[in-house]
């Protein structure tokens, strides 16, 4: 994922389209021989010449449980009420734990206060006991 990240630019784009701080967009295509890439926008192609590309800002996202294992330098964890089947002890520490110099929780103190006292989860079924002692 990529996003523009000069705050107050307008950025070119094909057919006097604009890309704003914070639009989310995909690489399409990289053309060697014109020197440009294309990233699509909300469905929209833009070409960036490759004097441009410092306009452009690398935007990352991933699930707590993929996350498992891995470490980043900065981590931001959304923690909000509507999500309360999320809000476990076990995924809270999972991803403030992924974080090597950073973390931010960001929501609700209310979120963060159920995910803490949530120690409960859901059991899991994965028959490995049978799996290791076979009858």
């Amino acid at each position: 994922m990529l996003r523009p990240m000069r705050h107050y630019h307008r950025i070119r784009l094909l057919a006097y389209e604009f890309a704003y701080n914070g639009d989310i967009g995909f690489v399409e295509a990289i053309d060697l021989e014109l020197g440009e890439m294309t990233i699509a926008f909300d469905g929209r192609p833009v070409a960036y010449a490759f004097g441009e590309l410092d306009q452009i800002v690398l935007a990352y996202a991933t699930t707590i449980h993929k996350s498992q294992g891995s470490e980043f330098p900065t981590v931001v964890v959304p923690v909000t009420t509507p999500h309360y089947m999320m809000l476990q002890r076990n995924l809270l520490y999972t991803g403030v734990t992924r974080g090597k110099r950073l973390v931010i929780l960001l929501g609700q103190k209310k979120a963060v206060a159920i995910a803490i006292k949530n120690v409960s989860g859901r059991r899991r079924w994965s028959k490995l006991r049978e799996w290791l002692n076979p009858v």
